[in-house]
């Protein structure tokens, strides 16, 4: 691994749950950080604030992702990026511009900044929606969603994470920028930020009393230190390419609600 002493990396959507972690282990690894937010000023990136190292070698930049001309400012001088700025709405209107046209955003501000890398933070919806392959077949980084099924069914955040992935690989294609991917399962653990992200919602309806039941189904997971840890793994390496599918854990929801009602039994944990 290349030293990552004064290194300056940007990291879009910084705030967020994942990045929120990437800033934090770049700091603690020595890496100069800029981290691109709607409002620099907004309480919610106090967390980002707080970090060890953040007062020497994090700043925090208004950026948007439709606004191309904010996202060359910050990437420019950078030697690598981390996208994972990435809207996370079932409505096809308000996430496809942002998804998509942002992701073409960064790859051409990272292409003219001339950066080393770029980590694209993708998921495993992306990779495992399509009703024609064979159960038998093992899902894999080769495999993609199938997007006439996504639309289908709506199913607008595997569509959207679909359509923003291609998009970076077309782009990376197009500009010569050395693209690595990844794509976590349902990414859950601590929160640096002070709002519940999406992925989080998941585990704490089971903790407030508004799932009174339990669905018959299995759920992958990856702890969100794990997937942080894997982006910078995966800059730092120059061997890495493609896309990286990061899963730790495969739970039925009855495990889950047995792992919650362990450690909280004192919260109305379903157990139907």
């Amino acid at each position: 691994m290349s030293p990552a002493t004064n290194q300056v990396v940007c990291v879009t959507g910084a705030a967020g749950f994942i990045a929120s972690w990437i800033v934090k282990l770049l700091l603690e690894k020595g890496y100069v950080v800029r981290g691109t937010v709607r409002n620099p000023d907004d309480s919610k990136n106090n967390h980002l604030r707080e970090l060890e190292g953040a007062k020497e070698r994090l700043t925090l930049c208004k950026a948007d992702l439709l606004d191309l001309e904010s996202l060359c400012e910050a990437i420019s001088g950078c030697e690598g990026v981390f996208h994972t700025a990435s809207p996370v709405i079932d409505d096809p209107e308000q996430m496809m511009e942002p998804a998509v046209m942002g992701t073409r955003n960064v790859m051409v501000a990272a292409a003219e900044a001339k950066v080393r890398r770029v980590v694209f933070t993708s998921s495993v919806g992306a990779v495992y929606m399509d009703p024609n392959r064979s159960p038998d077949v093992v899902v894999d980084e080769s495999c993609w969603s199938d997007l006439q099924f996504c639309k289908n069914t709506k199913n607008w955040y595997c569509y959207g994470k679909v359509m923003a992935e291609q998009a970076a690989w077309d782009e990376a294609k197009a500009r010569g920028v050395d693209l690595v991917v990844v794509n976590p399962v349902l990414v859950i653990g601590p929160l640096l930020q002070s709002t519940v992200n999406a992925s989080i919602i998941h585990i704490l309806k089971y903790l407030t009393g508004s799932a009174k039941t339990y669905a018959n189904a299995v759920q992958a997971y990856v702890d969100v230190r794990d997937v942080a840890l894997t982006h910078i793994i995966l800059f730092e390496t120059p061997s890495a390419f493609g896309r990286y599918l990061c899963a730790e854990s495969m739970l039925h929801r009855g495990e889950v609600v047995e792992i919650l009602a362990k450690y909280f039994p004192e919260y109305p944990i379903p157990t139907k």
